[in-house]
């Protein structure tokens, strides 16, 4: 019982604590410690890469052994796997080499396909929420017209008021960009900060144990 829940609540403990003194304290001792753990982390990382690659083998595996809908794409998922990896091991990971045309000429493509199909859902779900029904949706409607024509060149054609000294849709898309968004934009990312905080104390002190499996 003690190697399954105790030892790692003191391992977390013992981490935390030892990263957060490092961290304030600027001595050659912590920037050792510091170095180190970061080399623990890659290791780890490097070992949840190879978990996740085998989990992805089986699950595409058990699909195609069960006949699950749509299990034609895990045999080109799994023959995609063998071809780059073996590419790889044959031409190795060079400009000119088969890994990296298979890479840019297949992945890339289907990368940019992938996000020119997303540009059509943003613009359908962009003309959902932005009815204007109340103030605040017609605010929401103006501001992200005026962002739109301020980050294309069709944009520039329509200011012809910029001839009397006033701002361009550029100028007014870099003001709300600077401005409102700004203060927005850190408003949230100080809630993330304070929220990753509370959830690291937690951890610290053995609040949180959902990692140790469980409810």
């Amino acid at each position: 019982m003690f190697w399954k829940k105790q030892l790692p609540i003191i391992i977390v403990f013992l981490s935390g604590v030892i990263m957060t003194v490092q961290y304030f304290v600027p001595l050659h001792a912590s920037e050792f410690v510091f170095d180190n753990y970061i080399k623990w982390g890659i290791s780890i990382g490097i070992f949840a890469a190879i978990l996740g690659y085998f989990s992805f083998i089986r699950v595409h595996i058990m699909k195609i052994t069960k006949k699950a809908p749509n299990w034609g794409y895990s045999i080109v998922a799994l023959a995609g796997v063998v071809l780059m990896i073996v590419a790889a091991l044959i031409d190795g990971t060079d400009t000119n080499g088969y890994y990296m045309k298979f890479y840019l000429y297949i992945c890339a493509s289907i990368n940019a396909t992938v996000f020119s199909l997303l540009a059509f859902y943003i613009s359908s779900a962009a003309y959902r929420a932005f009815r204007a029904r109340s103030s605040q949706a017609v605010a929401l409607l103006l501001a992200a017209t005026i962002v739109m024509l301020g980050r294309v060149p069709i944009g520039d054609y329509f200011s012809f008021w910029t001839h009397w000294g006033l701002p361009s849709f550029y100028d007014m898309a870099q003001w709300i960009l600077n401005v409102p968004n700004m203060a927005a934009k850190r408003a949230i990312a100080l809630g993330v900060g304070l929220g990753s905080l509370l959830m690291t104390l937690k951890l610290i002190l053995g609040i949180e144990r959902t990692y140790l499996g469980g409810e």
